[in-house]
């Protein structure tokens, strides 16, 4: 052999012992190879520090050991050296199998190899990605958050404005009812109708705060509720609801905490979730409440919570509709059994109380819905919701832009003794109380001007701090900034409802 071929010959083993201990040396990847028949012919350290297995012990043992059971029981190894020799290369992730036998994420890549155009094996590159998963999945996440957030965002606008031009609408016609009934006397027929309409104005009173509920634009009074009493307190509607072919159970445990919300959003929200189960149950069932102070580890990290369920053991909910249920007016109910608002109204409570909402569904089994509320460490306040009083006396300044709201809101006030004096905007009203003989501002929140009324209630409070203040609105996100410091009536209001606010009111 000459000297250059000897020296061709010592290149040669330099290079491919470099290149054996560039694979042999790469931790990242395990690099290896595979006979014919996916048996294993040689192993690196990334293999090692990846799977978990020592060269001695992976070492003539077949590949497929890595992968799931179901994975080999569906041939899964097999077909993927199969595809590999067909189209020349086999590339996926996917579920792998460590020594200890915990999983990890895989990228793939398998090779075929040839020497003199005969098959003698495989190259196989494996790397472990699964931090990267993680991390794409928990992006994915955000971004579907971020835009369910901006849907229920552009649809609680639309909403909002709807409902609050319609609570006007509703509190034109509830209130005229009042003189209408004194007007028409013991007249049976019109009594009748009347009666109609009251139903009609009640009924759309109640679709309007389910939507501004959904929109989280509900002027809401929070206040700490006891749960078991909440619950128990709602019992009998709720029987009478369900009907005689589902059964109710209640699971409410013991120290459950008060929770920070608004009574009658509670109350609704509790009727509309089981409403909804009962007709998930056409053919009866069993409905289950459950009530608990939620843990660390629950369905969220929910220690400061406390967890109220509704569970069904209906059809449940197929994966394509769940993503849709507290859409407003999306609903799967034959026409006329169903608004649509139910649900949203519960996800708008919930998130306006500053909770949340977890579901869980199987279908043919049933489904769970969940309203995670903030717990408030301290013991609920009581008061008789029942009691009015009327008679009043003194002067109310009405601060109300619509002139026929102003003028069934005069008429209430009226009829409990007042004297109004009307103004349309909060400017008119400063001048209106420099004259003096004013005992009481009632005012709505949304007026046209430089001032609306919660501008107007600050002003009154810092230059005349014992004249009573009252707000109304049918829908303002100015509303929501008010924060407890002044009582709100929310518009349609009833002459009862208006007595008992004011007399709420400190003097």
């Amino acid at each position: 052999m000459s000297k250059k071929d000897q020296r061709q010959q010592r290149d040669l083993f330099e290079t491919e012992r470099n290149f054996r201990l560039l694979v042999e040396g790469v931790a990242d990847y395990a690099l290896y190879m595979l006979d014919p028949t996916g048996i294993i012919t040689s192993w690196n350290i990334g293999g090692q520090r990846i799977k978990g297995y020592a060269p001695a012990e992976i070492i003539g043992q077949h590949f497929s050991r890595f992968y799931t059971e179901v994975d080999r029981a569906n041939g899964k190894p097999l077909r993927a050296l199969r595809i590999a020799l067909q189209q020349g290369r086999y590339e996926e992730e996917g579920w792998r199998v460590r020594k200890d036998g915990t999983f990890f994420w895989a990228s793939v890549v398998i090779d075929p190899l040839y020497e003199d155009g005969k098959l003698i094996g495989f190259a196989k590159i494996t790397r472990d990605i699964t931090e990267r998963r993680e991390a794409q999945l928990k992006l994915e996440q955000m971004h579907k958050q971020l835009a369910e957030s901006q849907k229920f965002d552009a649809l609680g606008q639309l909403t909002g404005g709807v409902a609050h031009d319609f609570n006007n609408l509703l509190m034109i016609i509830s209130g005229s009812l009042h003189a209408l009934r004194k007007a028409v006397g013991n007249d049976v027929k019109c009594q009748r109708a009347l009666s109609a309409i009251e139903g009609a104005t009640k009924r759309g009173a109640s679709l309007t705060s389910q939507l501004l509920t959904f929109a989280r634009r509900q002027s809401v009074s929070p206040q700490a509720v006891d749960v078991a009493e909440r619950i128990d307190a709602v019992r009998e509607v709720l029987d009478a609801a369900i009907g005689s072919a589902v059964t109710l159970k209640f699971d409410v445990g013991r120290g459950i905490s008060p929770v920070m919300v608004d009574v009658t959003e509670f109350e609704t929200a509790l009727v509309n979730l089981v409403i909804n189960a009962r007709d998930a149950m056409p053919g009866g069932g069993v409905i289950t409440i459950s009530a608990r102070n939620a843990r660390s580890g629950d369905e969220a990290d929910a220690s400061g919570y406390v967890a109220i369920s509704v569970e069904d053991t209906g059809t449940g909910i197929a994966p394509d509709v769940l993503g849709k249920i507290f859409d407003p007016f999306f609903t799967t109910k034959p026409i006329g059994k169903g608004t649509g608002l139910g649900l949203s109204q519960v996800h708008g409570f919930a998130h306006q109380a500053g909770g949340t909402i977890e579901v869980a569904s199987e279908l043919g089994k049933g489904t769970r819905i969940t309203m995670l509320l903030p717990r408030k460490d301290a013991a609920p306040e009581t008061e008789d919701i029942n009691a009015i009083e009327t008679g009043g006396s003194g002067t109310v300044l009405l601060v109300e832009d619509n002139p026929d709201v102003a003028a069934v809101s005069t008429g209430l006030l009226e009829q409990l003794g007042y004297t109004v004096r009307r103004v349309a905007n909060a400017e008119a009203a400063l001048r209106e109380i420099e004259l003096d003989g004013i005992d009481l501002v009632f005012s709505d929140i949304v007026m046209p001007g430089k001032m609306d009324g919660l501008g107007l209630a600050r002003h009154l409070k810092a230059v005349k701090p014992r004249l009573p203040i009252l707000l109304t609105s049918g829908y303002s996100d100015a509303a929501l900034n008010v924060r407890g410091d002044f009582p709100i009536l929310r518009k349609p209001y009833e002459i009862h409802e208006l007595s008992q606010a004011i007399a709420k009111l400190p003097r």
